[in-house]
């Protein structure tokens, strides 16, 4: 091969590596690592299982101020939405509580099962006395934990196999599939 054909050859090799296929971006953005290593010595915070350091991120809405407020969790698999919803219903770490954060949810037995449905978390409620669903927060949290999920697109109640009517964010009741877009106005970030 002649000089010339290895530097053509060189020159292709090179553009070719510029254009891998990874576009220009003019801003930096913040990425999602999808893997995280624990320093080994390093202990993790807090006494509560939700605490503990792990690869995957488990994303709960929790309470501050009659607002909801995404938290992040390391866990260290995926849980399917029974355990991401037993979590939530578990209320928040003591480093959680320590920062102003509670639950609609603590002290309740509200929650009797959820079955993930061709994208839908049908969420099954114990019947309670007085037949009370009022609870704005509560659904609001159950909503949004569910829908941050990839495989939740929508999430539905239930009681005694029936749909149940629940309040969106404006306390209107409602029986259609919600989404944290339901619930958007009482979520802050602070």
């Amino acid at each position: 091969m002649s000089r010339r054909a290895l530097l053509v050859a060189a020159a292709l090799l090179v553009l070719s590596a510029q254009a891998c296929g990874v576009p220009d971006e003019h801003a930096p953005r913040p990425i999602e690592p999808s893997l995280v290593i624990p320093n080994p010595s390093q202990k993790a915070p807090g006494n509560s299982a939700g605490n503990s350091v792990g690869a995957v991120v488990e994303r709960l809405y929790l309470v501050r101020d009659d607002q909801l407020v995404a938290v992040e969790r390391r866990v260290a698999s995926t849980s399917d939405v029974a355990a991401l919803l037993a979590d939530l219903a578990a209320g928040p770490t003591d480093a959680e509580r320590a920062a102003g954060l509670t639950s609609a949810l603590t002290g309740t037995d509200l929650i009797a099962g959820v079955r993930l449905v061709a994208g839908t978390a049908e969420v099954t409620f114990r019947p309670q006395a007085g037949g009370r669903t009022d609870d704005i927060l509560a659904i609001g949290q159950i909503v949004c934990t569910l829908d941050a999920r990839t495989d939740v697109d929508t999430v539905r109640f239930l009681q005694d196999g029936q749909v149940l009517k629940v309040p969106g964010a404006d306390g209107a009741l409602t029986d259609r599939p919600l989404t944290v877009a339901d619930y958007h106005t009482l979520i802050t970030d602070r």
